[in-house]
C-alpha cells in the first residue's frame, strides 16, 4: 500500500507499525522459520491483509456478495404477522401521529419533523422522516416533509447551493445555523432515489431529478466560501460538517456504505467509481473505529478511527453512536460485502451489552466499556438510562449474530415501549425514530427500493 492509497483510504502509517515492525524485524534477521514454526502461511497471510487497500479487500468480497434477503426476525422467532404489523403500524403512528408525536403538518402540501425536546427542527429528523415515509409507502407524508425541506432549508443560491442548513426553530423560523451535516444530505439524496424508483417523477416532484440536483452541486464545491464536497474527497469518507475544518474529520454513524451502493445503482451521475471506493473505504474505516473487544466506537473520529474531542464533549460511546450497529445491519443485509468482520462485530457488540445486563445496560460508555467521567446530558437531568433508541439498534444486531441466545435482543426489543423513563425524560423523536427503524428492520420492512415496474 502506498503513502498516497493509505491516504485515500484515511489510514495512518502508524496503523501499521505493529506488524510491519514485526515483519522487517523477522526478515532482518531471517528468523522467520523461528519465529513462526509451521504457521508461514499465517505470516503471508497477514502481509497480505496489510497491504491490500480497502478496495481490493471488498473487491475481493464482491464475488460472493448476497442478493438482499430481507428477513422478518420477528417471524422467525414466532410472532404472528398480524401482531409484527401492528406493532410497525403502531410505533408510526405514536412518531407520526399520536398524541406525544414529531410530525406537524403546515397548511395543506407541508410538514416538518421536529426534535420537540430541542425545540428545532433538523435535517436529521426530515430526511429520516422521509426514509420512513418512502419505505412505508406514505407519499403524502414524503412529499409534504420535501417541500418544507426544500422552502426553508435548502440554499437556493451560493457557496451553499442545494445544501441545507441543519437546524431551525419551526415557531420562529430562524435558522439556528446555515451550514449543513452531512448525514442530513446522505439520507435525502438516498430517500429521493428511492421514491423515484418507487413512484416515478411525474407525480408532481422530479424525486431524480432533486437528488441530481443535490449531487451535481456536491461535486461543483471546491472549498470556495469554505465549503466542501460532503464526501472528504482526499480520504473517500464522509464529513462531520463540509465546511472549514470539520471537513477534516468525521462521525462514524454517518457512515453509511448501505446508502453508498444505491448510489452507484440510481444515481447515474457519472462517479459510480468513486461511491463504490467510498463504500469499501467506510467498511475498513469501521474495523478501525470500532473497538476490538466491545465493538463500540467513539461519536466523532478521525479518519483513521482514533476518537477525535470536541468542545461539547470528550470521544466516548455517545448518542450518535448508537446509530453505527444500525448501520452495519443495513450493510449486511442489503448488500453482505463485508459479512465475516460484521458478524463477530455483531457477536462483540452484544456480548458486551449482555455483559452489562441486557434489561440494564446504559447508553453511554468509553471505548473500553467502562463508564464515562462526563456524560453528555439529553433532558433536564444529567444521567445514564437503558436508552430505547440503543435498545433498538442494538437488537438489529440479530439479523447479523448467529448465536442463539442473540434473540434475546429482539425480544427485548418487542417488550420495550415508547413511553416516558422512571425520571420523567422521554424522546419520541430520536429513541422513537430509531425505534421505528429498528422494527422496520427487524421485520423485513427496510429495503433497497428498486424501479417499479408499470
Amino acid at each position: 500500500m502506498t503513502k498516497i492509497e493509505m491516504q485515500e483510504a484515511g489510514i495512518l502509517e502508524t496503523d501499521f507499525l505493529p506488524i510491519s515492525c514485526l515483519l522487517k524485524d523477522a526478515m532482518k534477521k531471517k528468523l522467520i522459520r523461528n519465529a513462526l514454526p509451521g504457521r508461514h502461511w499465517l505470516l503471508l497471510l497477514l502481509t497480505g491483509i496489510y497491504l491490500l487497500t480497502p478496495q481490493e479487500v471488498f473487491a475481493q468480497s464482491t464475488k460472493t456478495a448476497t442478493k438482499p434477503g430481507y428477513r422478518n426476525l420477528f417471524r422467525e422467532l414466532g410472532y404472528k404477522q398480524a401482531d409484527i404489523d401492528a406493532k410497525v403500524a403502531k410505533a408510526y403512528h405514536d412518531v407520526f401521529e399520536g398524541p406525544n408525536k414529531v410530525y406537524f403538518e403546515v397548511g395543506d402540501t407541508m410538514a416538518y419533523v421536529s426534535d420537540v425536546k430541542n425545540h428545532d427542527a433538523r435535517t436529521e429528523g426530515l430526511s429520516y422522516g422521509m426514509m420512513v415515509a418512502v419505505q412505508l409507502g406514505k407519499k403524502d407524508v414524503f412529499d409534504r416533509i420535501w417541500r418544507w425541506s426544500k422552502m426553508y432549508l435548502q440554499h437556493q443560491s451560493g457557496p451553499r447551493e442545494a445544501y441545507f442548513a441543519w437546524s431551525i426553530n419551526p415557531q420562529t423560523m430562524k435558522k439556528n445555523s446555515e451550514g449543513s451535516a452531512s448525514d442530513g444530505e446522505l439520507y435525502y439524496i438516498t430517500s429521493l432515489l428511492f421514491a423515484a424508483n418507487k413512484w416515478g417523477n411525474d407525480t408532481g416532484i422530479n424525486y431524480y431529478g432533486e437528488a441530481r440536483r443535490i449531487l451535481d452541486a456536491m461535486w461543483k464545491k471546491d472549498g470556495t466560501g469554505n465549503i466542501y464536497n460532503l464526501i472528504n474527497t482526499d480520504t473517500k469518507q464522509i464529513s462531520f460538517v463540509p465546511e472549514g475544518n470539520n471537513y477534516t474529520w468525521t462521525d462514524p454513524s454517518y457512515h453509511l456504505p448501505a446508502f453508498y451502493e444505491t448510489w452507484v445503482m440510481y444515481a447515474k451521475d457519472g462517479h459510480e467509481a468513486f461511491y463504490k471506493a467510498c463504500a469499501d473505504t467506510s467498511r475498513a474505516f469501521l474495523h478501525r473505529a470500532c473497538n476490538p473487544v466491545t465493538g463500540l466506537n467513539a461519536d466523532y473520529t478521525e479518519f483513521s478511527g482514533k476518537p477525535h474531542d470536541t468542545r461539547w464533549s470528550p470521544s466516548a460511546f455517545r448518542y450518535d453512536s448508537w446509530r453505527v450497529p444500525m448501520n452495519i445491519t443495513m450493510d449486511y443485509t442489503w448488500f453482505g460485502k463485508d459479512k465475516a468482520w460484521q458478524e463477530d462485530y455483531a457477536k462483540r457488540f452484544q456480548n458486551f451489552l449482555r455483559s452489562k445486563g441486557i434489561d440494564t445496560f446504559e447508553d453511554q460508555f468509553n471505548l473500553d466499556g467502562s463508564r464515562p467521567e462526563f456524560i453528555l446530558q439529553a433532558g433536564p437531568v444529567k444521567k445514564l438510562r437503558h436508552s430505547l433508541g440503543l435498545v433498538s439498534t442494538s437488537a438489529t444486531l440479530s439479523l447479523i449474530n448467529k448465536e442463539k441466545n442473540s434473540r434475546d435482543f429482539v425480544t427485548a426489543l418487542w417488550n420495550a415501549k415508547l413511553e416516558p423513563y422512571d425520571d420523567g425524560y422521554f424522546d419520541p423523536y430520536y429513541d422513537g425514530l430509531l425505534y421505528l427503524f429498528s422494527l422496520m428492520h427487524l421485520s423485513g420492512k427496510y429495503q433497497i427500493i428498486t424501479p417499479q415496474t408499470k
